[in-house]
């Protein structure tokens, strides 16, 4: 199979030829239709993940056909179109028994705990558990986007903030993750103030349904731009970024007992953020961390997709080879990129 593949943390990524990867007893092969190119697996090729072992096949945004199943799956089959959580949970840990696959014991990553989705096949695990059925309305393209950064954002928004409508949401960075908050969050009636230090990519959050934007950039005080706007302060806000910055005035900006999601990852200097702890105790808030989104959750995000209440597709302003895709993963700690990227050829 054709895969981009590294030797070194940091180091060249190059397009090789590579053996194609055989199921376990419980996995499927999938041939990759579409895979999203993520911040994460650039984290991934930092070396930030100890869960990768070298060399390696970066990619876990993916969409495509099971061309290969194990001897013990039994309710899938070849031929089926699907996707799949990035945290493939093994359903038999007490966190998976609990419901919480997303934070499983045993968790299987493909792009992190073995090879990943920047390839024409690749393998994922515990198949019966955590694959999901694409509807026909949904192509690869759009499902593609959906494994780590909009579903996320959905368990983030929809299970974890619980936001309604009416309430105030501020999405602190506006790359995929920030991007998909803020559909979600409008679809469901709230009122989104995004937070970038881009006026092109602001101008996308608005057209993705943002009411308020803050340049991060221009204002002085952005928590107390985001209070100003919202009345003393929001019911629910996102860190979609990762940094001491953005983690901080995530906290601040909240209004009485909101809360704060974590989802954008903290690493290097970034890992152990100062935290407004007077604020968090005096206000009773509530820090969250937000880890993907089990299988089974899929269902009511897919039939949003499905009625127009949620269009993901929207997202994606760039489709790349798999070839252009190596260069394009260096560079995607430089900010200068919007929306989501997607892998959907593959020679």
């Amino acid at each position: 199979m054709k895969a981009l593949y590294y030797e070194q943390f940091g180091g060249p990524i190059t397009h090789e030829s590579l053996p194609d990867p055989t199921p376990l007893p419980g996995s499927v092969i999938i041939k990759v239709g579409a895979t999203g190119l993520c911040r994460s697996d650039w984290h991934g090729w930092m070396g930030h993940d100890p869960d990768i072992n070298l060399p390696h096949v970066p990619g876990h945004e993916l969409a495509g056909t099971i061309v290969e199943t194990g001897r013990e799956v039994k309710n899938f089959r070849v031929g089926e179109r699907v996707t799949v959580p990035f945290v493939a949970g093994c359903g038999r840990c007490g966190e998976c028994i609990s419901g919480n696959h997303q934070v499983c014991d045993h968790q299987s990553q493909p792009g992190f705990t073995h090879w990943g989705s920047f390839a024409e096949f690749v393998r994922v695990d515990y198949a019966d558990v955590n694959l999901v059925r694409l509807p026909k309305e949904i192509d690869d393209l759009t499902a593609a986007t959906l494994g780590c950064r909009f579903v996320t954002s959905f368990r983030a928004i929809v299970d974890q903030g619980k936001v309604r409508g009416g309430q105030c949401v501020a999405i602190h960075g506006c790359g995929g993750i920030g991007l998909s908050a803020i559909m979600i969050a409008r679809a469901l009636g709230a009122q989104v103030i995004a937070v970038d230090i881009d006026e092109g990519t602001l101008d996308l959050a608005r057209r993705l349904g943002a009411k308020h934007t803050v340049n991060a950039k221009k204002v002085p005080d952005v928590v107390e731009a985001i209070r100003d706007l919202s009345g003393g302060g929001v019911h629910v806000s996102m860190d979609a970024l990762g940094s001491q910055t953005t983690c901080f005035n995530s906290i601040a900006n909240l209004r009485k007992r909101g809360k704060h999601l974590q989802v954008g990852l903290m690493t290097g200097d970034h890992q152990h953020p100062t935290i407004p702890m007077d604020r968090v105790l005096a206000h009773e808030l509530e820090i969250l961390g937000c880890h993907g989104m089990q299988a089974f959750r899929y269902a009511d995000m897919l039939n949003m997709i499905r009625s127009g209440k949620l269009k993901p597709g929207k997202l994606v302003k760039l489709t790349v080879t798999l070839k252009e895709a190596a260069k394009i993963l260096t560079k995607m700690n430089d900010f200068d990129h919007r929306g989501v990227m997607v892998i959907d050829s593959f020679g």
